[in-house]
C-alpha cells in the first residue's frame, strides 16, 4: 500500500479532524487529504501573530480555498509570554503550547476528536521542542506516523497536481534570531519586510537572519554570484536601513535549512531531538 493510500485510510479512521494549518506544504498536504476524505468534517485553522508574514497568511488562504476545506483564522499571543520572547533554545515549545492551548478548546467545543499537524518524518531527526508541546496535548502527526519525509510530501503533492508542491519552507519569523536574543514585534517586522523585499527581487529560497542591528542575507550558494552582480546593493542597503537595520551582510556559506540548530548541537551534545 502506497503512502498516499495510507494517509487517506488514516483520515478515514478519524472521521473528523481539525488541522493546525500554517500554509506550508506539509500542513497543506494534510489539509488536502483530510478534506478529500472527510469533506465538511475537516477544518483547517491558521494561527496569526506577528511571527507570521501577512503574505504567508494570504498564501494559506488561497491554498485552502483551492482545496475547498473550511478555513478559519485565530490569533495567538505567544509574544505575551517572556518564556517565548526571551528566545531560549526551547522557544518553539512555548509557541506550540500557545497554539494548541487555543486549538484544543475549539476542537472540544465543536466535537472534533482529533487535532493534527504537519510534522513529518524528517522533523523527528531535528531539534524540534514544539513537537513535545504538541504531543503533550494529544496532537497527532499523520505524516510522521506514516514515515512520510519532506521529499515524499513534495512527490505526493506533485502527483496530486498541487501548484505549491515545490514551495520553499517558510518557518516562523522568530527562527531568524540567534537563541538568547530578545524577540520583539519591531524586530519581527523588520525581518519580514526585508524578506518580502528580496522575494520581490525574485529570490524565494532565502532567510534574513537578524543579530542585533545586523541583517545577514542567506541565499542558496548557486545564487550568490548572480545576487551580487545584478542587485543594486546601494539601494538594497538603503531599504534595509529604512526597515531598521544598520548593517547588511551576505552569508558566503549560503542558505542551509537548520543551520542554527547545527550550531546549537555543536555547543550542546546533550540536547534531545524532541
Amino acid at each position: 500500500m502506497d503512502k498516499l493510500t495510507q494517509l487517506q485510510n488514516l483520515f478515514q479512521d478519524m472521521k473528523q479532524a481539525l488541522i493546525a494549518y500554517s500554509g506550508g506544504i506539509d500542513s497543506t498536504l494534510v489539509a488536502k487529504i483530510a478534506y478529500d476524505v472527510l469533506g465538511e468534517n475537516a477544518l483547517a485553522i491558521t494561527a496569526v501573530s506577528p511571527s507570521l508574514l501577512p503574505e504567508d497568511l494570504e498564501d494559506a488562504q488561497i491554498q485552502a480555498a483551492q482545496i475547498g476545506i473550511k478555513h478559519e483564522i485565530i490569533a495567538t499571543n505567544e509574544l505575551n509570554n517572556p518564556n517565548y520572547t526571551s528566545n531560549p533554545v526551547n522557544r518553539c515549545y512555548f509557541c506550540k503550547s500557545e497554539l494548541h492551548d487555543n486549538l484544543k478548546p475549539i476542537a472540544q467545543k465543536r466535537g472534533y476528536p482529533y487535532i493534527v499537524d504537519g510534522v513529518n518524518a524528517d522533523d523527528l531527526g531535528d531539534y524540534r521542542p514544539g513537537i513535545q508541546a504538541a504531543q503533550e496535548r494529544g496532537v497527532r502527526s499523520p505524516l510522521a506516523e506514516l514515515g512520510i519525509t519532506k521529499a515524499e510530501i513534495r512527490e505526493i503533492s506533485q502527483k496530486l497536481a498541487l501548484p505549491w508542491w515545490n514551495k520553499p519552507a517558510q518557518p516562523c519569523l522568530s527562527s531568524r534570531f540567534p537563541y538568547g536574543e530578545e524577540i520583539t514585534i519591531a524586530k519581527l517586522q523588520r525581518v519580514g519586510r526585508a524578506e518580502v523585499y528580496l522575494r520581490k527581487l525574485g529570490y524565494q529560497n532565502l532567510r534574513v537572519r537578524s543579530s542585533g542591528d545586523t541583517a545577514k542575507i542567506e541565499l542558496p550558494p548557486e545564487e550568490i554570484k548572480e545576487f551580487v552582480l545584478k542587485t543594486n546593493l546601494d539601494q538594497l542597503i538603503a531599504k534595509f536601513q529604512e526597515f531598521g537595520f544598520i548593517y547588511v551582510t551576505l552569508d558566503l556559506e549560503g542558505f542551509r535549512s537548520g543551520k542554527l540548530n547545527e550550531i546549537l548541537f555543536s555547543q550542546n551534545k546533550e540536547l534531545k531531538l524532541i
